[in-house]
């Protein structure tokens, strides 16, 4: 089986959109949680997943929406959230809310979260250096596959797939265009994939819509 496999699209239908449009044949597409937040279409992202994607996992910006004061601290996380909330229906904003935290993929071989693994260390960053840590948690399954850090990176751990597809709408490791990942559940092979969208299209939105200047300014280098 071959599985698309999305994250962190943040709200940014033009990379959603230019992800879908550069996917091969799967056969069937998962994403890895974040559908909202940052930017402009929260609304457009949340029906576009909703279309696409067999299972979504939960991420912390989808579930923050019910109480956006946590981001306060942070303003263009804050603003994206309250974007979010103005835009979403009461229905899309009970998916997001219903939507599992942690969840199994392709039949039980894999695991697929948000964050970390450890619902205790829900929120918590694992970046590439610290994939080897998460050895313990693959027990069981042939890989696991998160988000959260918006940085693209396949290991293999102790013979598994550790997998980050990176951001779809928010690339933070150097890198502006839309990534992604396919996986082949039979042989284990991945493939990162990139690809370019319209940034300053998504930049005069955000500039129209009152979003924080910064929320922009990132896009365009992948930070």
């Amino acid at each position: 089986m071959k599985i698309g496999i999305v994250s962190d699209v943040h709200a940014n239908l033009p990379a959603l959109e230019a992800v879908l449009e550069d996917l091969p044949p799967v056969d069937r597409v998962v994403c890895a949680g974040d559908v909202v937040g940052y930017n402009p279409w929260p609304a457009a992202c949340v029906e576009r997943i909703r279309s696409v994607a067999a299972v979504t996992v939960q991420g912390n910006h989808d579930r923050t929406l019910d109480d956006t004061r946590q981001y306060a601290h942070n303003e263009m996380a804050h603003a994206g959230l309250e974007h979010a909330v103005a835009e979403l229906s009461e229905e899309q904003r009970e998916w997001l809310r219903t939507r599992p935290e942690r969840t199994d993929i392709a039949g039980g071989a894999y695991r697929m979260v948000h964050s970390h693994p450890d619902p205790g260390r829900r929120d918590a960053y694992v970046y590439p250096e610290s994939f080897p840590d998460l050895e313990p948690y693959l027990e069981g399954y042939d890989g696991l596959v998160l988000g959260h850090t918006h940085v693209q990176h396949e290991q293999r751990v102790d013979g598994r797939t550790v997998l980050n597809p990176g951001s779809v709408g928010q690339p933070r490791d150097g890198d502006p265009r839309a990534a992604y990942a396919v996986l082949n559940t039979e042989t284990g092979a991945v493939s990162l994939r990139r690809t370019a969208y319209d940034v300053e299209r998504v930049c005069e939105r955000i500039e129209a819509e009152g979003l924080p200047s910064d929320t922009a300014a990132r896009l365009s280098q992948g930070r």
